[in-house]
């Protein structure tokens, strides 16, 4: 059964106060918390948000799977976003992608449209394209979890995963 921590479920309260004239525009920010909490969003967390938000749960389900930013599966102790729009694809995203995956040991071979992300046996490291992170010129860029990359070489991830282990 899906529970929430007393001191996060207050934090969700404090965030519907916001809107008061319609609780299911909470829903977005309800949703990061979640994330921000456990990593992804589960089926048992959209139920959970619906119940609290007095939606139906495909209300919110829709709004998980709208946004590419929520993850519905858990990811990797580091998970890393590689982005794969014109500029980076051109300037070597698709070769970054891989070198990452050599690297982590990675298997994106079962990773498509519903199931964007792959996880490392060990459950170290994750990875997924990402539409455009917004640093078109200086490509390719990557994140790890919050933390942003421009300009990686294929030749050097080993270099940038050393700095999670």
């Amino acid at each position: 059964m899906f529970s929430v921590p007393t001191e996060l479920e207050a934090k969700m309260d404090e965030v519907i106060t916001h809107y008061p004239v319609s609780k299911r525009s909470a829903v977005l920010p309800l949703l990061h918390l979640v994330q921000e909490h456990y990593r992804f969003i589960s089926e048992e967390a959209v139920t959970w948000v619906a119940a609290k938000l007095g939606l139906e749960p495909i209300k919110v389900l829709e709004v998980v799977t709208f946004y590419p930013g929520f993850r519905q599966t858990a990811p990797g102790k580091y998970h890393i976003r590689v982005c794969r729009t014109l500029s980076c694809a051109m300037a070597g995203s698709y070769e970054l992608m891989d070198a990452i995956c050599k690297e982590a040991k990675i298997d994106r071979s079962h990773s498509d449209h519903h199931h964007p992300i792959a996880v490392s046996e060990d459950g170290k490291y994750s990875v997924e394209f990402a539409e455009c992170l917004a640093c078109c010129g200086f490509g390719p860029v990557c994140m790890v979890d919050d933390d942003f990359f421009e300009k990686v070489e294929p030749a050097k991830v080993g270099e940038l995963l050393a700095k999670y282990s």
